[in-house]
Parts: structure tokens; C-alpha cells; sequence
């Protein structure tokens, strides 16, 4: 899905790592939420509450999930990251993605 249509998008940024990772808050009909960002090059740990999915829409990067080893993604490209849980990024070129959270 490359638009979303009849959502709510709230105007304050989500600000990490000093700036170097944003995004903003996208709310559906449906109460599902998803946020939409973009990283710079860096390397960033996130922790989950809830299950995320996490559509890498472009970049040049490597993940670390739970119990695995580093893999570099070849974007566009979807992983699921398991409720309470982390991850680890190596974000080599600015990145682009839309994460979605899984209640």
C-alpha cells in the first residue's frame, strides 16, 4: 500500500537519538496505528512493547533481531519484531520505512 487514505496524523514529531531517527504518528479508522519515518546513518537499538512490523521502504542497512544474527536487508523489505522484545539497526545510507504495531 503506497498511500493511506482517511487517517489521522498527529503534527508532533517521535524524535530519537538526537534527531538522527524521526517519525510520525499515523492513526486508522480502525485504531490501529502505524508510524512513518526516516532514519540517518547510525547504529540504534529499539525496544517493542507490541509486535511491530517493520516495511523498510528504502536504505541501505542491517538488522539484528532477537536471537538471530546481523542479516542486511535488500529494500523494500518486512521484518516482524516480537512484542517486548529489542532490535538492532546499522543504518548505512538514510532510511526510509513505515512500522506497524500489533496490539
Amino acid at each position: 500500500m503506497s498511500k493511506f487514505e482517511n487517517v489521522t496524523i498527529i503534527k508532533e514529531a517521535n524524535i530519537y537519538y538526537d534527531g538522527k531517527v524521526t517519525s510520525r504518528t499515523v492513526e486508522f479508522p480502525d485504531g490501529s496505528i502505524k508510524s512513518l519515518g526516516i532514519m540517518l546513518p547510525g547504529e540504534y537499538t529499539f525496544n517493542t512493547a507490541d509486535e511491530e512490523i517493520m516495511e523498510m521502504l528504502s536504505g541501505d542497512l542491517e538488522v539484528k533481531l532477537p536471537n538471530q544474527e546481523w542479516r542486511t536487508l535488500l529494500t523494500p523489505e518486512i521484518f516482524t519484531v516480537p512484542a517486548n522484545s529489542s532490535f538492532d539497526l546499522k543504518i548505512k545510507s538514510v532510511t526510509d520505512y513505515c512500522c506497524s504495531y500489533i496490539k
